[in-house]
């Protein structure tokens, strides 16, 4: 191996269900996740120093196994049954972190594919996925892309018909979300509305993007703090005023999307929410 370069593309949640909480600490989900063409770039070398390095353009970041790409290659050779090789990884960001739009956890998931295909494919795809439970519960989707439903803590996936294609803006407000207190108040309500997942599968495969649209829908939205509920709402209804067929949050957020089926339409609305966001971006589906 002498380079290897992959893209990373985000996630996003068309729907998001949450069903209670396991045993095990986690919950039971239910959603239906699409990749879009908003990617980070890797880029795998042999490493100068022994063992796995990790560098990226966002400087905070961990490195090294403290980053999930760096994890996803030490749980790569540990599946393959082999000595791990040194390697030095580095990450053009792009996706946006702390965003619901799985930055991390697709960076893992393109270590995984690069190192699979740099061993001569010992895995399957699903397999590959398989591996990457160990990493985190967004990277064996992200291993697989497209347009999928995931159950259990995600890791269980059904690929479904694909997203008609589409131009999508998102946006992410200038303020954290806490992932534990966002599920820990789930925990502790009664959730009031759940989205028709269901219908937007059967949706899907009719190729209805305005019914993909129109069900689209987040639980973590209805136990967001009244502050953050107010700027994502605000983001979704500038979507909407700017020809959006629907508008949703991704993951626990903060980051808000519209799907349109106009290139102008998003441009403008992309164009309105730069003037007031500084993380705005334009993409399409994959």
């Amino acid at each position: 191996m002498d380079e290897f370069t992959i893209q990373a593309p985000a996630k996003l949640n068309l729907t998001l269900d949450v069903l209670g909480r396991r045993e095990d600490g986690y919950h039971d989900l239910k959603m239906v996740m699409q990749s879009i063409t908003l990617a980070d770039r890797l880029t795998l070398r042999p490493g100068r120093a022994p063992g796995i390095q990790v560098s990226s353009s966002f400087h905070f970041l961990p490195t090294g196994e403290k980053n999930l790409a760096g994890k996803a290659a030490v749980c790569f050779y540990q599946a393959l049954g082999r000595p791990a090789r040194d390697l030095d990884i580095s990450i053009t960001k792009h996706v946006p972190v702390c965003a619901g739009m799985a930055g991390g956890s697709s960076d893992a998931a393109a270590v995984l594919r690069a190192l699979n295909r740099l061993e001569g494919d010992p895995f399957s795809p699903e397999e590959l996925a398989h591996v990457g439970e160990a990493v985190g519960s967004d990277v064996p989707y992200c291993v697989l892309g497209c347009t999928a439903l995931a159950q259990g803590r995600g890791e269980v996936l059904t690929p479904l018909s694909p997203l008609p294609h589409c131009w999508v803006v998102a946006c992410k407000p200038d303020f954290p979300v806490s992932t534990p207190e966002l599920f820990a108040r789930i925990d502790s309500c009664r959730i009031r509305r759940r989205p028709d997942a269901d219908g937007l599968m059967a949706a899907l495969e009719q190729g209805d993007l305005m019914e993909v649209a129109r069900r689209m829908y987040n639980v973590f939205e209805d136990v967001l703090p009244e502050r953050q509920l107010a700027r994502v709402a605000d983001i979704k209804n500038t979507l909407i005023q700017q020809g959006a067929l629907g508008a949703n949050m991704s993951g626990t957020g903060p980051t808000a999307f519209g799907l349109f089926s106009s290139q102008s339409q998003a441009q403008a609305a992309y164009d309105v929410l730069k003037q007031r966001y500084q993380e705005v971006f334009l993409a399409e589906t994959v």
